[in-house]
């Protein structure tokens, strides 16, 4: 196994380290989903501003979560 499998498969509480990153991935995806339905409700605690900025870190979640899941077949 190399060392990003070795990663992917760490355990924190007897769960993977793939399984956080995913947990993190998705509750990223859905706090940028939840800054514009805020904001078209008209609760602007959050700024629109900071849904570009969520998106991004959601992709860039999404790309480390897949490189880590897939790092085991490679």
């Amino acid at each position: 196994m190399n060392i990003l499998a070795h990663l992917a498969y760490y355990q924190i509480l007897g769960k993977p380290v793939l399984m956080y990153s995913g947990i993190l991935t998705l509750t990223s995806f859905m706090f940028t989903a939840l800054i514009p339905i805020l904001n078209q409700k008209g609760i602007h605690k959050i700024p629109f501003s900071w849904h570009s900025r969520m998106a991004k870190l959601s992709f860039a979640l999404v790309i480390i979560h897949a490189v880590l899941g897939l790092s085991v077949y490679f």
